[in-house]
C-alpha cells in the first residue's frame, strides 16, 4: 500500500513538472520577439569590382540582395543575375534603395575587372566582390554558403555552390532567401516585403 502511494506521488509530481515545463516553454516562445534576426555574417575586408576596398558595412544602411557565384559559371550564375536584373526592372523606382552584391566563390580567378564586366553585362545595380580567398572563405562560412571545387578535364575546375539569393534588411540581418528558379512573381513579392521591413 505504501509502495502504491509512493508511486502515485511520483506520478503526480512528474505530471506537475511536465505541466510546469510546458507552461514555461510556452511563455518563452510567446515572449520571444517576432521575426527575431538570425545571426549570420561577419566582419570582412574584400575588394569591389572597381578595385576598391569593401567591408561588411556595405551590407547595412539599405536592404540588400546577396548572391554567391563565379564568372565561369555555365548556367546557374548567369541565369540568377539575369533574373536579378529583371527584378530591378519590375520594381522600378520602388527598388531605388535596394542594393545587390555578387560575391565570388572563386576569388582565385575572379579579378575585380572580371567581376565588373560580368555583372555589368546584366545590370549596373549589382556590385561584384572578390579578394583574398581565405577572407572570402570566412565570409561564405558566416553566411552558411556551400562551395567546393570540382575538377574537370585538362586540369581545370568548376565550382559547386549554394544557388539561393540571400535577403538582408537595412541593418544587415538575414531575412530569407529566393531560391534558384523561383517564379518572378514570388521573388518580387518577397523583395517588396523586404523593402517594407526597412
Amino acid at each position: 500500500m505504501k509502495r502504491n502511494n509512493a508511486i502515485r506521488h511520483v506520478i503526480v509530481a512528474l505530471s506537475i513538472a511536465i505541466v510546469l515545463l510546458a507552461g514555461v516553454m510556452t511563455w518563452v516562445l510567446r515572449s520571444a520577439p517576432e521575426n527575431m534576426p538570425v545571426e549570420f555574417g561577419t566582419a570582412f575586408t574584400l575588394t569591389d569590382d572597381n578595385g576598391q576596398p569593401i567591408t561588411e558595412k556595405a551590407l547595412s544602411g539599405h536592404p540588400s540582395l546577396i548572391y554567391f557565384g563565379f564568372t565561369r559559371c555555365p548556367e546557374v550564375c548567369p541565369t540568377t543575375l539575369y533574373e536579378m536584373s529583371g527584378w530591378f526592372n519590375a520594381l522600378g523606382n520602388d527598388a531605388k534603395d535596394l542594393n545587390a552584391f555578387f560575391f565570388s566563390v572563386d576569388p582565385e580567378r575572379d579579378t575585380p575587372e572580371l567581376m565588373h564586366n560580368y555583372s555589368a553585362a546584366f545590370t549596373d545595380r549589382i556590385v561584384g566582390i572578390t579578394g583574398d580567398p581565405a577572407e572570402m572563405q570566412k565570409v561564405m562560412k558566416s553566411w552558411r554558403i556551400f562551395a567546393r571545387k570540382v575538377p574537370t578535364e585538362g586540369g581545370d575546375y568548376t565550382m559547386d555552390h549554394t544557388a539561393s539569393v540571400l535577403m538582408l534588411d537595412s541593418r544587415g540581418n538575414f531575412k530569407g532567401t529566393i531560391s534558384y528558379g523561383e517564379a518572378a512573381d514570388s521573388a518580387i513579392a518577397k523583395i517588396r516585403e523586404l523593402l517594407k521591413s526597412g
